[in-house]
């Protein structure tokens, strides 16, 4: 976060981190420029610590600098937190400098002393000796930027400019944030909402100056460059958990409202029909699809991939975008891409991306963020509409992102011929009832996963099973647990228990069954019975037929409505996250800052 203002800034700058907490970090610090000279303040951990260090120890100035870190490079001390000072130069940094050793290495030898374990302080270095070869400030900045390798979004001061910021984006996003008599930086658009909605947003290569008056902003090579003003929609939604313990908790339980959201602008409520979606990707003629996404998003995509191959008879190739441009995948230019990313900027995924642009195929976002990156280098965006997520894991950007691959699937189908009339309107009737459903389930089954998650939160290890949509769904589960309980946790397909996971089961080991009664039901039965037969401890996640029908005992049972098939993953993705949710409030984890996890990874 940057501000060149005309008051004390450094408040505004903690105020606006605050705002970039839901990222991950483990350290935060702030630099301002007063009476010529830099300043800072940093803290190992929360930003409450940088508050108390400021509070003991104010910091002047109207111009300055803050940061959020998520370590990379060195611990997550004090003295590896930004900003970074040297002879008379400040820099925060997001991304990773991949060529920092040899610089530092050549720095060394030339006299530089470093006092951190981190790659940013490479770039401080670099800019202060190229102040004292004799270069002026913006060529320092020019010159630095041409040696450096890597991802990084940079906001820079020198104090002996104590009106500018200069600024520069190769990966992570950076926006300009425009005022009336003062000018903002920052790394997301919801920590520039306090202050403004008008936003320009830098692109790969750019770099800036900025002062209180405008920004001027130059390419990769030097060159002016005119990037647009734009107007952010959502800048004023509130930052608070409401009546919630947490923004998880929040984001569950307003997954009715959003998901109706997201289904109105790709259905039609009253004819039941899907609306046309883009004319960028015409699915009739596409031969194939490859889909491609990190963590969450890749599991709603491997879901999304049973429903355009059912529905639509389209084959999908589908890999982790950090495995996905490595593999060299034969790709046609007929076929068309998605790539699912809630925040619009997950380095690998945007990677991806333009490795299937470079080979000429139709691009398809699925993102929250439709000023992404992602989203303005793709050919058709289909927009999730969740509204921000502040909690790391993520909960309603991913059945957001599920009911839009439902619909799309069904668009898809419709338009190949492979759905008839009927069979749109009976699938679009289904995803319309989903609100109401998802409200019912929310409503009905929270004492029910308190209790469980109470006995949950005393494991060591949890398996969860399930078949066919299910299978991503009992992975995306076991994903949940781990990330903010810490407990290990696998996801499996049901029908792969004998082949090695089986050897697990005993009676301390609670195995949780994602099980519809649809077309997969009596297999998953029949492996649930082999759990049985080894005492493992059952909790089966069915709905009313599936649990009139399991004759089983379980540890627990959790009946959900019976629902069409189309919308079973999202409905059965609520016990899963509240199952999560609840386990890890039992255990007392930090539930929506998980140790070591940032909410968007904007690094390979």
């Amino acid at each position: 976060m940057g501000i060149v203002g005309q008051q004390p800034v450094s408040e505004r700058l903690v105020d606006a981190l605050k705002r970039l907490e839901y990222r991950g970090y483990d350290s935060a610090g702030v630099a301002t420029i007063d009476g010529g000279a830099l300043d800072r303040r940093r803290a190992e951990g929360k930003i409450v610590n940088l508050e108390a260090r400021l509070r003991e120890q104010p910091l002047a100035g109207a111009i300055g600098i803050g940061h959020t870190r998520w370590a990379t490079h060195g611990a997550p001390t004090e003295r590896n937190a930004h900003p970074h000072f040297t002879d008379g130069v400040a820099v925060v940094h997001n991304g990773i400098i991949e060529n920092f050793a040899e610089l530092k290495d050549e720095l060394s030898e030339a006299g530089a002393e470093f006092e951190s374990e981190t790659d940013t302080e490479a770039v401080a270095q670099l800019l202060a000796r190229f102040r004292r070869d004799g270069f002026g400030r913006r060529e320092a900045m020019f010159a630095t930027l041409r040696r450096l390798k890597g991802a990084y979004a940079l906001a820079v001061l020198y104090e002996d400019d104590p009106f500018t910021i200069m600024a520069a984006r190769n990966g992570p996003p950076l926006a300009i944030g425009h005022g009336e008599g003062e000018m903002f930086l920052g790394s997301d658009a919801i920590a520039l909402a306090p202050f403004t909605n008008e936003i320009t947003y830098l692109v790969d290569g750019d770099w800036a100056i900025i002062d209180k008056t405008g920004a001027q902003i130059f390419d990769i090579d030097g060159n002016v460059a005119a990037r647009p003003r734009e107007v952010f929609a959502n800048v004023a939604f509130p930052v608070d958990k409401g009546n919630h313990r947490h923004f998880m908790e929040k984001e569950i339980y307003e997954q009715p409202e959003v998901i109706s959201h997201a289904l109105s602008h790709y259905i039609n409520f009253v004819d039941h029909r899907v609306l046309p979606v883009s004319d960028a990707i015409d699915f009739a003629k596409v031969p194939s699809l490859a889909i491609s996404a990190c963590g969450t998003a890749y599991l709603a995509g491997l879901i999304g991939k049973y429903w355009f191959e059912r529905y639509a008879r389209l084959p999908v190739e589908i890999d982790v975008a950090s495995e996905f441009r490595y593999r060299e995948i034969p790709l046609s230019p007929q076929s068309a891409a998605l790539f699912i990313s809630q925040s619009g900027e997950t380095a690998d995924t945007l990677a991806s991306l333009r490795y299937c642009k470079e080979h000429g195929l139709k691009i398809g976002a699925v993102v929250n963020t439709r000023e992404s990156t992602i989203a303005r280098e793709s050919d058709a965006v289909f927009p999730i509409l969740a509204g921000p997520e502040i909690g790391v894991a993520s909960t309603k950007a991913f059945t957001c992102q599920l009911a839009v691959l439902a619909a799309l699937a069904v668009a898809a189908g419709r338009a190949r011929g492979t759905v008839s009339e009927q069979e749109e309107q009976a699938l679009v009737r289904s995803l319309a009832e989903m609100p109401r459903l998802m409200g019912q389930v929310l409503n009905s089954i929270q004492p029910k996963i308190e209790f469980l998650s109470r006995e949950l939160s005393k494991c060591r290890d949890v398996l969860y099973l399930g078949r066919g949509t299910s299978f991503p769904l009992a992975m995306e589960g076991a994903l949940k647990l781990k990330e903010i309980s810490y407990i290990h946790a696998e996801g499996y397909a049901a029908g792969e228990l004998k082949h090695g996971p089986i050897a697990l089961i005993d009676e301390n080991m609670p195995v949780i069954v994602i099980a519809p009664h649809d077309r997969f039901f009596d297999k998953t039965v029949s492996n649930m019975q082999e759990v049985a037969a080894r005492g493992g401890r059952i909790i089966l996640i069915t709905d009313g037929k599936g649990a009139a029908a399991s004759k089983l005992d379980t540890m627990h049972t959790i009946v959900l409505p019976n629902v069409d098939e189309i919308i079973a993953p999202m409905i059965f993705s609520l016990p899963v996250q509240l199952l999560a949710y609840h386990t890890a409030v039992f255990m007392g984890t930090d539930v929506d800052q998980p140790r070591n996890l940032a909410k968007s990874v904007t690094v390979e």
